[in-house]
């Protein structure tokens, strides 16, 4: 298999996981697509991050690009070999799979964190805005009894579940094919001769 249409093929991925993140991460700032909670900074922490956004978005969009330009016929050379230049682009496109899977790590672990943590919410018991499963460490998610604590914004303790649920899946996959492009690179650079120079 050709390293260089490998590589292509996790660019066009990355770019659709990027761009999915971004719209998630933008729905955070907006529960109910009210625009209310967000000018009256009643956002929890954790959606102020921009992990989607920055992180699981704009960072991976960098080696998307990077993997995207490789060439088919990127993959070739080897030591000695006159196509040896362009075994360094796929050895290039290592450093740009580092900068994905740190801004699918930052997404992944500040999604986990919003989960962990829950919503910021009014609640009717303490008739303030507060987190009030902080102290559950999570447990909340299979407590559906008690999301009902959270008067406002409505249902956004399923909103909030939702979207970092995406967010933390998502970033999960995008680390998985940086990491995949990693092994791809190293190999395709140290390695790299074409499937058509095979079939000759």
């Amino acid at each position: 298999m050709c390293f260089g249409r490998c590589a292509r093929c996790i660019g066009y991925k990355l770019l659709i996981l990027a761009l999915l993140s971004i719209v998630a991460n933008i729905l955070l700032y907006f529960p109910n697509g009210e625009t209310r909670f967000a000018s009256e900074h009643h956002l929890g922490k954790y959606v102020e991050c921009l992990h989607g956004i920055l992180g699981g978005g704009l960072l991976v969009l960098i080696p998307a690009a990077v993997f995207i330009g490789l060439h088919n016929d990127d993959c070739c050379g080897c030591f000695g070999h006159e196509d040896c230049g362009k075994s360094c682009a796929m050895l290039s496109s290592v450093l740009a799979a580092f900068v994905g899977i740190l801004g699918s790590g930052y997404c992944v672990i500040i999604s986990a964190l919003g989960l962990s943590h829950g919503p910021y919410c009014f609640t009717h018991l303490e008739r303030n805005w507060i987190y009030p499963f902080t102290e559950s460490s999570g447990g909340y998610l299979f407590e559906y009894n008690k999301w009902s604590q959270c008067q406002e914004p409505q249902n956004i303790v399923q909103w909030n579940t939702t979207l970092f649920s995406i967010l933390l899946v998502l970033g999960g996959i995008e680390f998985i094919l940086c990491f995949i492009q990693i092994i791809n690179g190293i190999l395709g650079g140290l390695c790299g001769l074409c499937c058509s120079h095979e079939e000759v």
